[in-house]
């Protein structure tokens, strides 16, 4: 959570500096890549609901699209490909047949959709399907590891702020709600995200 803080502090920081203010709008549109990396927390629950497990780690990965400007407005596509270490445990008492859920890569398409608070910052929304590698565990060693790759929703929204020439940078949060891991005798799982980011317009 710490570097979730600092992460807030620092682009809030840049959007308060006024060197930041460019002609162009923040709200442009075009074609973009960009890196991204922050904060991940992922709760998982058990088959039968009775209890869940979380964890917390760092996430990373790169983006990229293409926005639509409509003068202060833009609509986009995007898709990002990202990467996480998260690994949750159910508590002792839980007598089910995996201990624990580890993840891995993350995959992403949707449509997000903003509008230019100032000449150089934007506040958007987003929307669309992700998909996450699983690894479902037993610290016993009497099932071997089982993976799999579940389906989900995520949705989320975050601030754009231009920087010197065609640099950008972001700051987003995001929920991803995955459906039932019922191969791994798990039920659902969600992950909470913080991410800053910085990418190149074309």
């Amino acid at each position: 959570m710490k570097k979730t803080i600092a992460m807030v502090a620092i682009v809030a920081g840049m959007a308060a500096t006024p060197a930041l203010a460019q002609d162009r709008n923040a709200a442009s549109g075009g074609l973009y890549v960009g890196a991204l990396g922050g904060y991940e927390g992922l709760t998982v629950d058990s088959g039968d609901g009775s209890v869940s497990a979380d964890a917390d780690s760092a996430v990373y990965g790169i983006t990229a699209g293409y926005d639509l400007s409509l003068g202060n407005a833009f609509v986009g596509v995007e898709g990002e490909v990202s990467t996480s270490d998260s690994s949750t445990e159910f508590p002792s008492s839980f007598a089910g047949a995996r201990d624990g859920l580890d993840t891995g890569g993350q995959y992403y398409v949707g449509a997000r959709a903003g509008v230019a608070l100032t000449p150089g910052i934007a506040a958007y929304g987003k929307i669309g399907y992700t998909s996450l590698d699983t690894r479902a565990f037993t610290s016993a060693g009497s099932l071997s590891e089982l993976e799999e790759n579940t389906d989900g929703l995520r949705f989320g929204g975050g601030l754009q702020v231009q920087l010197p020439g065609p640099l950008e940078a972001r700051l987003e949060y995001r929920r991803s709600q995955y459906s039932d891991l019922s191969d791994a005798g798990l039920g659902d799982a969600s992950t909470d995200q913080v991410v800053a980011g910085v990418g190149v317009r074309f």
